[in-house]
């Protein structure tokens, strides 16, 4: 981390974090500690440390952010205070295979790129979210393409993902992708950055897939307002369709259930609101919905193990590739770019004064133009 950024321990990353209701249930502090574990959406703390600094506090998204320390460690390149972050090129794209894409939420490009790391070798082990029964997400480790197809489709509860990510590093796994939110490829930076000696054999993670995100939601309420509509054990798929929907939607085997998107708002976590990110910007692929265009993904590539990435599956037959049109990256580029201040804004709301922008006040520099329009 910045030489300027004191990494602190666990009794900081409650006040500073979940006291002050920032925590995004990343996982990045579960899973290689006793401490901190998540139950039923939130994260606990089962009892006291004392240790001076801790790697909960070091990768946690929502403690101090150096974002030019963290794009000059993931990319080689100071942190672009741009609509998309680094971004190498930006297309269309979609799962080759049938069977991929009709498993797969829209285009299922992130399902293909995963299988396709697998089946080469590229990695051994992909973290991925699932739910159970009762939509609680988690993280789950797979091996092979059916693990990645019984994972496939969007959630749009938060998940502690990278607690499987902490448990698969520290086991036998050696090459390690993770599928992850703008949150969790924020923390796999920092875990990248951290000067801590035990960095929790971060050098196994050999490619991060990020997923465009807007919000999330709370588990344990959402859950009980969706369980007074459907059977939370009979839920297939849950989808939000482009605007100008303005719905929620949620598939099981009968009849679809459509829900106001005013209504699931709601239930959005706060820690959203403090976000900059929609795109994901320190993954080495980001992927989302195409808008407007049915069957596909828009995909940014932004490292160059992304770009190694995408154009083998390209050439081996995985992933079908078009050039995004003008008009659809000009309205990611403006959504992304709302999204930034909106969050800053919401920030110095939250802080009382722009001279305190929280846990982005270390990247006051790299954010200075996006904070004149503040």
């Amino acid at each position: 981390m910045s030489p300027g950024i004191e990494i602190k321990g666990s009794q900081a990353l409650q006040d500073e974090v979940r006291a002050r209701r920032l925590c995004t249930l990343c996982g990045a502090c579960s899973g290689m500690c006793p401490y901190h574990v998540p139950y039923q959406g939130r994260m606990v703390t089962l009892d006291d440390c004392n240790l001076a600094q801790g790697r909960c506090y070091a990768f946690c998204p929502r403690t101090p952010v150096d974002l030019n320390l963290l794009s000059q460690t993931v990319f080689g390149t100071p942190y672009p205070a741009s609509e998309l972050g680094t971004a190498k090129e930006v297309l269309m794209a979609r799962a080759a295979a049938d069977a991929l894409r009709s498993r797969a939420q829209y285009g299922g490009t992130v399902s293909a790129l995963v299988a396709f790391a697998l089946r080469t070798g590229l990695i051994d082990t992909a973290v991925l979210t699932t739910s159970d029964e009762g939509a609680l997400p988690t993280g789950r480790a797979v091996r092979d393409e059916a693990g990645v197809l019984a994972c496939a489709g969007s959630n749009f509860v938060a998940s502690p993902t990278l607690e499987t990510f902490n448990r698969e590093a520290a086991g036998d796994a050696q090459r390690i992708g993770v599928v992850a939110t703008p949150c969790q490829t924020l923390a796999l930076a920092k875990m990248r950055a951290s000067p801590l000696e035990n960095r929790n054999n971060i050098d196994k993670l050999k490619l991060v897939v990020g997923l465009f995100c807007t919000w999330a939601l709370k588990y344990r309420d959402f859950a009980d307002f969706l369980g007074e509509r459907v059977p939370l054990d009979q839920i297939v798929k849950v989808d939000i369709p482009p605007p100008p929907a303005n719905v929620f939607e949620v598939y099981t085997d009968s009849t679809p259930v459509t829900i106001p998107l005013d209504q699931v708002r709601a239930f959005i976590r706060p820690t959203c609101n403090a976000c900059i990110d929609m795109t994901a910007e320190f993954a080495d692929v980001s992927v989302g919905a195409a808008e407007g265009v049915a069957g596909w993904n828009t995909l940014i590539v932004r490292s160059e193990a992304g770009a190694k990435l995408v154009e083998a599956a390209r050439a081996g037959g995985a992933l079908e590739v078009e050039p995004l049109p003008d008009a659809n990256l000009a309205h990611l580029k403006e959504a992304a770019l709302l999204k930034k201040k909106r969050g800053l804004s919401n920030i110095v709301e939250a802080s009382g004064s722009k001279d305190d922008l929280l846990y982005l006040e270390a990247s006051r520099e790299a954010l200075r133009a996006l904070l004149s329009g503040v």
